[in-house]
Parts: C-alpha cells; sequence; structure tokens
C-alpha cells in the first residue's frame, strides 16, 4: 500500500528515506502532512524547543531574567537587553 518516498530536509538539505512503516504510522496517527525535516534535525529542534530556563538576575542591571543554563553564583548573568549592549560595545572596540 505505502512505498519508501525519497525527501529533502528543509533544514540541511540532505535527503532521507520516507518509509513505508513510517507513512503507515503517520496515518495512523491521522497526520496527513509528510515531513519537512530529516531525523536528525526533527531531534535536533525537538532538543532546541525542550531547553530548560533557569531563573536569574541580570548582573548589571538587576532585572529578572531566564537563562537556557543553571545560573552559577559568582559567574557573571546578563539579561537580553545588557547582552546585546556589551555585544555592541565590543564590536564598536574592534
Amino acid at each position: 500500500m505505502y512505498e519508501d518516498k525519497t525527501l529533502t530536509c528543509e533544514d540541511c538539505g540532505q535527503e532521507f528515506v520516507f518509509s513505508a512503516g513510517e507513512q503507515e504510522f503517520y496515518a495512523q496517527k491521522g497526520l496527513v502532512n509528510t515531513p519537512k525535516r530529516c531525523p536528525d534535525c526533527r531531534k535536533a529542534r525537538r532538543q532546541r524547543s525542550r531547553r530548560r530556563m533557569h531563573d536569574a538576575v541580570c548582573s548589571q542591571c538587576g532585572a529578572q531574567t531566564k537563562v537556557p543554563f543553571k545560573p552559577i553564583e559568582g559567574k557573571e548573568i546578563l539579561c537580553k537587553e545588557c547582552f546585546k549592549k556589551r555585544k555592541e560595545q565590543e564590536e564598536a572596540q574592534q
């Protein structure tokens, strides 16, 4: 009923096989669209979206912020605005 299809990943451009078994699984789950990403890119995308955010306080302005890493006491943490300002200053000095 289903036949393997070769698709191209929209993220990395590599070809990958959308197997007959996967197509059957998609149909059983009511999924009508074919995958746009290869298995590796799908996995990477899921991991990025599941990244745990940690509460922190900006070392420069004192604002509450969230960071994608566990804050370490004594290490500087910057909110998005202060990080952007610092980066702009560093680029201007170069």
